[in-house]
């Protein structure tokens, strides 16, 4: 066979291989911005400035976070929603998070807080019997 036919046959695997390196080199690049935001986001909520902490925090939900990373998030956008007078949206927050991370629990500081302590435990226990 012609070298000519064997390079033009060979073009294409070279092309796949160039574009999957590129695509497997910027996924952690990816993760890495959208771990930020979400930290960034956790921080805009500890500072109380919660319409930037939510939409900092869906923003590093699109943008891809792990598991475990998307259910902190949600479990945030929880807090912000039931602090809000939200009810259905907090516990619909709290089950996307807990369908993220099933092992998800609220940190001691967390905990016993009168508005989305009982929230999240219903919730959970709900999840639990399914």
């Amino acid at each position: 066979m012609p070298a000519a036919i064997r390079l033009l046959l060979l073009l294409p695997l070279l092309l796949l291989a160039a574009c999957h390196t590129a695509a497997v080199q910027e996924f952690p690049l990816t993760k890495f911005k959208a771990e930020a935001a979400l930290d960034r986001g956790i921080r805009e909520y500890d500072n109380g400035n919660y319409r930037v902490a939510a939409r900092t925090i869906q923003g590093a939900l699109d943008a891809g976070l792990t598991k475990r990373s998307q259910g902190r998030a949600h479990k945030y956008l929880a807090f912000i929603h039931c602090i809000s007078g939200q009810p259905g949206a907090c516990r619909d927050q709290f089950r996307q998070a807990l369908k993220a991370d099933p092992l998800l629990e609220l940190k001691p500081e967390e905990s016993g807080h009168p508005i989305w302590d009982p929230v999240f435990r219903s919730v959970k226990s709900d999840m639990a019997k399914k």
